[in-house]
């Protein structure tokens, strides 16, 4: 009986080539699409799950109250990590970490830039990479040892043994190489290059030597915690939280608690408001859940209604069968076995799809998603929902199928009734109101993203170029400026402690005229020096420049949002304190930089000057010269002075625009994800419109005979459909008004969504649609009456 089911359902499949050929294609899009998302949603779920006992990892972080609000650090000190490694002995291992971020390494004539950091001896025990060569309990013994991922290993020591061989780091420190770690996968949070023990930091860098002596004040450490097996991390938390209050007299800690993250949260819910663990990417990955489910959704509509529509050809087919004694459970399994076999004929279209447009998709979204092929999990899930997704599109069209009475039917009697017809038209609205509200969310975010780029960023970041500065560099600083000058390659040369898109430090002020009591205020800190703003195009508002040398090293600059914060109505000449005993007097006010997020506002900002180093060195390209021929100029100038690095450069305008990476990925994907809605719900109307135009053959045969125009007959097939998405619009726009103003509310500086994006969604929508049913309306419009009226 089975045999016969599924030989029967093959034959109505070939028999109607056309039909079964858009239900095919429908299906399979609206399959591809929900497999690409799932697969992305898992590899996003499955960010650091890798690690053995990864739900006993966590990072220690700290809420800080400030005038009000809780703000959230993921930075600490080092003495709360002697803290928790003394006396909380729920904690298995305590690792204090500084990401130290790109650096230079040498072994030998090769000389590579990679990021790695200092970490405590027990990291590799903590968080289990696998090691390839060497072992998580000796690897960190001496104080100048280094473990290499694989990949790097081979950069720098090519196919020789690099265990015991020597790297230089900055052309300062040697390292014997200890451990080979495997190479990172990238669904890792950690993506490192290379580790070295903390215990060197501590012995060689004073600054890591007098935070660890001193206070819970100096914040500038990250710590990660493996608890022992069966703790309660809640009840852990709460035994943690205080332990910076106890430091009286210090006002950061009294105002600080400290809480912890875990390991499977990172990724996904790196966003803190008030202090409450709110979102982050999850927010994302849900809403791109969703539109997976919704475009799957669309194309079973689409079999639906097809199916249904076509229901009178089937009608002497089930008068038949009832007739020679068929029971309506066996028509049902019949009319079950064709949505079946067309599920899995949508099913291996599909997988061919994804396979397709796989490395397209992760060179969007910058990720390395790959088909599991090989898992038989990924296959049973798969086939799971393939055999819930043909019963779901087939239920509907079986049931009303079978429920045909036979005495009519063989009579030719069956007609579609009103509740089957209105059905089919609620289910075309429900598929165009998903279309266009996917069409309107990504005009929106567009939108938004393109008032965000065209917002001033109050510097001038054409032919703006940073590389990181390296000892050398900074020793050598007035020789290499004066020599990028001479070369005519640049025009302006400075330095500075942060990269022009980012603040890399912000500190508490002690006072500031007009502090109220108990006040807290953070400062972004930025150490420049002369030539900054020159070179930067940032423009002065009041007083002026850094221009005295050492006179100056006690003067700060301010720019328009700090002015704004501090409340100062006259700030020149103003005196604030930072720290102890930094005193500071204010000598000019700069306008504000969008230096972190251009969706929200300027980040208050202090300029001190420095006069020995600085991270990043800042020079504008010259006009008139072309950039290829300007670096490779640049490369040998920095080479002369910097033997140690290859020349590593960045163009400020490509750094800020990847600021709008998540924005860009989201309109990408949405407006993919929209054209192909749209593109599946208009294989639906194609094959509807087809339909409709055979079976009022005759009746457009009449008309023409009656002297009807080919254009009163396109308006008679197409205006049902038209009606039918101008709803869909009416019912579209304020469900995607209600969620966008949700999802713009994240930002500071948003649009405001008005009629337009609407109506040209509307527009957008009745144009697709009309192209797509005029066809078949066109084709009947201009067929022989003669011929309609001899089809019976």
């Amino acid at each position: 009986m089975i045999r016969n089911y599924f030989k029967v359902a093959w034959r109505n499949i070939t028999n109607n080539k056309g039909y079964s050929a858009i239900n095919i294609l429908g299906l399979s899009a609206g399959m591809a699409v929900a497999m690409l998302i799932a697969l992305w949603v898992v590899n996003e779920y499955a960010y650091d799950r890798f690690l053995p006992d990864n739900n006993r990892l966590y990072r220690v972080m700290r809420n800080f109250e400030s005038n009000g609000d809780t703000l959230t650090f993921n930075t600490v000190s080092l003495k709360l990590s002697d803290v928790l490694r003394n006396e909380i002995p729920e904690m298995e291992y305590v690792c204090e970490a500084d990401w130290l971020g790109t650096h230079g390494l040498m072994a030998g004539d090769r000389k590579v830039v990679m990021d790695g950091g200092a970490v405590q001896q027990d990291f590799l025990k903590a968080f289990q990479f696998p090691l390839l060569q060497g072992k998580a309990e000796t690897v960190f013994q001496d104080p100048s040892s280094i473990v290499l991922t694989k990949s790097a290993a081979a950069t720098l020591f090519g196919k020789e043994d690099p265990m015991g061989k020597i790297v230089r780091l900055d052309n300062r420190d040697n390292f014997r190489v200890t451990g080979i770690l495997r190479d990172l996968p990238a669904n890792s949070t950690f993506q490192f290059k290379y580790l070295f023990p903390f215990s060197y930091y501590d012995q060689t860098v004073p600054f890591v030597k007098n935070s660890r002596s001193g206070g819970f004040a100096n914040n500038a450490f990250q710590i990660f915690v493996k608890l022992k097996a069966g703790i309660n991390s809640d009840r852990l938390a709460s035994k943690i939280a205080m332990l910076e209050k106890r430091e009286k007299g210090n006002t950061n800690a009294e105002k600080s608690i400290v809480i912890l993250q875990a390991l499977n949260r990172w990724h996904l819910f790196g966003e803190y408001k008030n202090g409450k663990n709110t979102g982050g990417f999850i927010d994302y990955v849900r809403i791109f859940s969703v539109i997976g489910i919704l475009v799957l959704i669309i194309a079973c509509i689409n079999f639906v209604n097809l199916t249904t529509a076509r229901s009178a050809k089937r009608g002497k087919e089930v008068g038949i069968r009832k007739a020679i004694g068929s029971q309506r459970s066996q028509l049902v399994m019949q009319f079950l076995a064709e949505s079946l076999l067309l599920s899995f004929m949508a099913l291996i279209c599909s997988l061919l799809m994804v396979w397709l447009l796989l490395p397209a998709f992760n060179s969007i979204t910058g990720t390395a998603v790959q088909m599991p092929a090989g898992n038989v999990g990924f296959w049973g899930i798969t086939l799971l929902c393939v055999v819930l997704t043909g019963i779901a599109a087939g239920l509907k069209p079986a049931f009303y199928l079978s429920s045909f009475n036979p005495v009519r039917t063989l009579k030719g009697a069956v007609k579609t009734g009103r509740s089957a017809v209105f059905s089919r038209r609620a289910l075309v609205v429900v598929q165009f109101t998903c279309s266009i509200a996917l069409v309107i969310s990504t005009l929106v975010i567009y939108r938004q993203m393109q008032y965000a780029k065209e917002r001033p960023t109050g510097y001038d970041a054409d032919r703006l170029v940073m590389s990181q500065m390296s000892d050398d560099l900074n020793k050598h600083y007035d020789a290499l400026k004066s020599e990028l000058l001479q070369s005519g390659l640049v025009s302006q040369v400075a330095r500075s402690s942060s990269a022009p898109t980012t603040i890399s430090w912000h500190s508490d002020l002690k006072y500031f005229p007009g502090k109220l009591p108990g006040e807290t205020v953070e400062m972004g800190m930025i150490v420049i020096s002369n030539d900054y703003f020159t070179t930067m195009g940032m423009k002065l508002l009041s007083g002026r420049d850094y221009t005295q040398g050492q006179a100056d090293s006690n003067s700060v600059i301010l720019n328009e949002a700090a002015v704004k914060r501090l409340r100062l109505k006259d700030p020149l000449n103003a005196e604030i304190t930072r720290g102890e005993s930094e005193r500071y007097r204010v000598i000019g006010v700069v306008r504000n930089a969008l230096m972190l997020s251009p969706f929200q506002q300027a980040d208050p900002t202090m300029f001190t000057r420095t006069n020995n180093e600085g991270e990043y060195l800042l020079y504008r390209l010259a006009p008139g010269v072309e950039p290829h021929k300007a670096l490779a100029g640049l490369e040998t100038i920095f080479g002369k002075y910097n033997p140690a690095y290859p020349y590593v450069y960045e163009f400020v305008d490509k750094v800020y625009n990847s600021k709008f990476h998540q924005e860009m990925l989201t309109g990408r994907l949405s407006g993919i994800f929209a054209i192909l809605a749209i593109a599946i719900s208009c294989l639906g109307l194609l094959g509807l419109a087809a339909y409709m135009a055979e079976q009022r053959t005759k009746e457009i045969g009449v008309r023409k005979v009656l002297g009807a125009s080919i254009v009163q007959v396109w308006f008679l097939l197409s205006r049902d459909f038209i009606v039918l998405v101008l709803i869909s619009c009416l019912i579209a726009s304020p469900l995607a008004l209600y969620f966008l103003q949700h999802w713009l509310a994240q930002y500071e500086y948003r649009i405001n969504i008005g009629p337009g994006v609407f109506l040209v969604a509307a527009v957008m929508a009745l144009l697709i649609t009309l192209c797509t049913i005029s066809f078949q309306a066109i084709r009947a419009a201009v067929a022989n009456p003669v011929k309609s009226l001899r089809t019976e």
